[in-house]
């Protein structure tokens, strides 16, 4: 399935509109935020678990994404919209949500 942030598909006609999908992904952030956290103090830098971590989750929002969209008939989606969000009463989690429109190209 083609997944993109543009709003068309060049070389690719789009035949139908099906609609906005989303796909969304919760990992908690405290963990690996204070794990990380005093190794970076002392280290400086980026923290590349930390960061696998989000990648992880992107890829799990935009697979639950693609798979509302099939369950639509769609073959892509187009204007994809990825964000990430702190969700919880003390910011403990760490919401990635993606949507954008389902479609059928030819």
């Amino acid at each position: 399935m083609i997944v993109t942030t543009t709003p068309t598909l060049e070389g690719k006609k789009i035949t139908s509109y099906l609609g906005v999908v989303t796909g969304e992904a919760i990992i908690g952030a405290n963990l690996f935020r204070d794990i990380f956290a005093g190794i970076r103090d002392i280290v400086g830098g980026r923290s590349g678990s930390y960061e696998e971590v989000l990648r992880e989750a992107k890829n799990n929002a935009l697979d639950e994404l693609q798979e509302n969209a099939r369950k639509l008939g769609a073959n892509a989606v187009v204007g994809i919209d990825l964000d990430y969000e702190t969700v919880g009463t003390s910011g403990s989690m760490l919401m990635v949500s993606a949507s954008g429109t389902a479609v059928v190209t030819e």
